[in-house]
């Protein structure tokens, strides 16, 4: 079985706390490189800059809109600042553009996203997950949306990569 198969197998709560764990390896392995292993350091930022940035769109496309239609409203409120948060979020990413490894605020932008997101994961895994567990949304439809949509941004990413 495939790893998309694999994926589309899952429901979507455990394929987006998938990405959250593959993100947070991201941040321990940056955390664990060397000062002076800018290579390392930047594929490093780079990797977790395209998993996060998927990760952000599928979740703004399809669980968040579908989290406010199952939620009531006094839940609404986490979908609203996890909004916010991603916002941040990609406020950071946008930064790398311009940053280079080895550049002064580098390695702070990174901790700072990194913080980020870790508050952000937290929220979603304690408070906006479990309520979605108890609502009717089907979230193996939905798992098989966002695997699919995963799948054409990462196709997409790799498309721009090689076409240079």
């Amino acid at each position: 079985m495939s790893v998309t198969q694999a994926s589309q197998q899952a429901n979507a709560l455990d394929i987006l706390e998938a990405d959250h764990r593959a993100v947070e390896q991201l941040f321990d392995a940056f955390s664990r490189a060397p000062k002076d292993d800018l290579e390392r350091r930047s594929t490093l930022v780079q990797r977790a800059c395209e998993l996060l940035t998927i990760h952000a769109m599928v979740e703004e496309e399809l669980l968040y809109p579908a989290a406010r239609q199952a939620l009531g409203s006094d839940e609404k409120e986490g979908v609203d600042e996890a909004f916010v948060e991603h916002f941040l979020v990609k406020t950071l990413i946008e930064k790398f553009t311009q940053l280079k490894a080895g550049d002064e605020g580098f390695d702070a932008t990174f901790k700072v996203l990194a913080e980020s997101v870790n508050h952000h994961v937290k929220e979603e895994e304690s408070e906006l997950f479990p309520e979605l567990r108890k609502t009717g949304l089907d979230l193996d439809a939905l798992g098989r949306r966002i695997a699919a949509r995963k799948e054409a941004l990462q196709n997409r990413i790799t498309e721009a990569a090689t076409a240079h």
